[in-house]
Parts: C-alpha cells; sequence; structure tokens
C-alpha cells in the first residue's frame, strides 16, 4: 500500500448534522391553540373597519370567532357574518376577516362566492 494514502474513517466525509435542540417557552399549549382559532383581520378589512367608523368590541370579536370556528367544522369555507354593527366576510379556511362594511350599507348588496352565513345577535 501506498505511504500517501491513508485510510479514512467511516463518516469523515460526510458534513455534520446539526441536533435541533427543544425550544423552551413558558407558552402553554392552549395558548398557542388559542391563536391558531384566534381570528386575524386582514389589512383590508381593517381599513374598511376604521374608514367606515365600525366598532366591534371584544365580546363580539369572540362570539364571531366562536361561530367561525362552528362553521368551519361544518364544512364551510368563506362565510358572511352578520352583526348588528356591520357585515363581515370571513375566509373561515385562514381564520381571516377579508373585508368589513357597515349594516345599512349591506341591505342592499347581493354577495358572491360564499357557502354559509353566520348571524350574530
Amino acid at each position: 500500500m501506498d505511504h500517501r494514502i491513508q485510510q479514512l474513517h467511516q463518516g469523515a466525509l460526510l458534513p455534520k448534522r446539526k441536533v435541533a435542540q427543544p425550544v423552551k417557552t413558558n407558552t402553554s399549549f392552549q395558548d398557542i391553540l388559542t391563536n391558531v382559532q384566534s381570528l386575524k383581520v386582514s389589512k383590508h378589512a381593517q381599513a374598511r373597519l376604521t374608514e367606515r367608523n365600525i366598532k366591534i368590541d371584544d365580546a363580539k370579536w369572540q362570539q364571531i370567532s366562536e361561530k367561525v370556528v362552528e362553521a368551519k367544522q361544518k364544512g364551510i369555507t368563506d362565510s358572511l357574518v352578520v352583526t348588528d354593527e356591520a357585515t363581515l366576510l370571513v375566509s373561515t379556511k385562514n381564520n381571516t376577516v377579508v373585508t368589513a362594511m357597515d349594516r345599512k350599507e349591506a341591505q342592499s348588496r347581493i354577495f358572491t362566492n360564499i357557502n354559509g352565513t353566520i348571524v350574530v345577535d
């Protein structure tokens, strides 16, 4: 055997892999689940809510969010949410409010591409 050729150890040419370390946080599974299930408001919808001076309190948002989760479980992907304050177009598959309009403004409209309606009193 030629003295210039040396035997390499098994795996010497393979790249070293980093072992992923678990991330330690103080966030509980319930908090993560709540954040995933919570209703997001798109930039467009937020602009419409501000522009049209539509105010929806936290309790009502919670109620809307719960109904959207329920609608999603029933297979609804795009929903019209009707409240006393506003009418919201919600993508239930993305948990996102797509657009919003004042309740009076929505009276003479035709809504398309929705497969469910949620009425929240």
